[in-house]
């Protein structure tokens, strides 16, 4: 049975589209290190659905958590593999041997696979800060986003208020012990003095000066905090850029160098390429990003971002592909370009097996079809 709805929310989380609950939702599934502010509450999934653990009480197989999330266990498995490590910092492990042998006894498993997939409750949370098409993992998201904001909203005490009035019940306290071996006459307005300062100081010293160490080591870890954040919010608006140029050539034809070698680098991403990494700048000798392939191979892209009028020529073809090939080992060439290419130059990529990307190329591809030359 799927759970019911929950309310939207608002709440601090900075998210790539404002701060309504879609947004909201979306900053826990590009943000690790929002995942990780809140990765502790794992409370939150069982007020969304059951969750099924094994009979040890502390963990759920791949299967379990695919029938909580109500997506296919090839889903987790994939989820898995792109953030393995990630997950097994929150608890997911991978049993073999005489682990795995003493698991399946217990769980009374009869596969003969020689590894399982297990997830702890807070790998269960992970995943579902990760899972981007499941209802349930949507659902979970926005309850752990209510919880943020219950948090945020609960009043502080007022610590120096009662701090004040423990001081005076020291004060009050030690005057009645000196009174209580003094008569009034034999204690003088000095002595009384005396007692309130010696009350004071003890005070301070055992508790004021601790509170103020521990606000001003808290207010340098706030402030790391908060620069994290900020470089998380830089990254997600980056993110953001990239998805709305996504299918719009105008806005491809509008970013400088850099950012159309950012752009192309998200393309990689999003076609299953990895480790990419965006080296242009001076003294890359033409290689602007290094990456795999979804099989493995070696892939160096240069970017052209040029006018719509300017075209790639033969020596463009030439420079890059004697780059790539002796600096660089590539297995998959591409010369990608806002612009057409010179019928010469479609020739000299096709001989030495470059791809060229041209223009009517680039826009299929940032349409969201895929590069057969990635693909393998």
């Amino acid at each position: 049975m799927r759970p019911d709805p929950v309310p939207p929310t608002r709440t601090g989380l900075p998210g790539p589209g404002g701060d309504g609950p879609h947004a909201q939702r979306d900053a826990l599934v590009e943000s690790r290190a929002l995942r990780a502010s809140v990765a502790e509450r794992d409370n939150v999934l069982d007020k969304v659905k059951q969750l099924a653990l094994s009979p040890d009480g502390l963990h759920a197989t791949t299967k379990d958590v695919a029938a909580y999330f109500e997506v296919g266990e090839t889903v987790i498995r994939a989820l898995v593999h792109d953030h393995r490590s990630e997950l097994t910092s929150n608890g997911y492990r991978t049993l073999s041997g005489d682990e795995l042998s003493c698991f399946k006894q217990l769980c009374g498993i009869t596969s003969r696979s020689r590894s399982i997939g297990v997830f702890s409750r807070r790998a269960v949370l992970n995943t579902a800060m990760l899972l981007r098409d499941s209802i349930v993992a949507r659902q979970v998201r926005t309850y752990l986003l209510n919880a943020e904001e219950k948090q945020h909203a609960t009043p502080v005490d007022n610590l120096f208020h009662r701090l004040a009035e423990w001081v005076d019940e020291r004060i009050t306290e030690a005057v009645a012990r000196q009174l209580a071996t003094h008569t009034v006459t034999d204690m003088g307005h000095a002595d009384m003095t005396r007692i309130a300062e010696e009350t004071v100081r003890t005070a301070i010293d055992r508790t004021i000066v601790p509170v103020l160490n521990i606000a001003v080591r808290n207010d340098g870890e706030q402030r790391t905090r908060i620069e994290a954040l900020d470089d998380e919010v830089t990254r997600l608006k980056r993110i953001l850029r990239e998805r709305e140029a996504a299918g719009s050539m105008n806005a491809l034809d509008a970013m400088n160098p850099r950012q159309f070698e950012q752009h192309i680098a998200w393309l990689c991403r999003r076609d299953g390429c990895d480790q990419v990494t965006v080296t242009g700048g001076h003294g890359d000798t033409g290689a602007d990003i290094l990456a795999y392939t979804p099989d493995g191979r070696r892939l160096v892209v240069q970017c052209k971002a040029r006018t719509p009028a300017a075209t790639i020529t033969s020596g463009d073809v030439q420079q890059f592909i004697g780059m790539a090939k002796l600096d660089y080992k590539a297995d998959v060439a591409l010369l990608v370009a806002t612009c057409p290419f010179t019928r010469d130059a479609l020739l000299l990529a096709a001989r030495h097996d470059m791809t060229a990307v041209h223009r009517g190329l680039l826009e299929a591809w940032n349409n969201g079809a895929k590069l057969h030359v990635l693909q393998g």
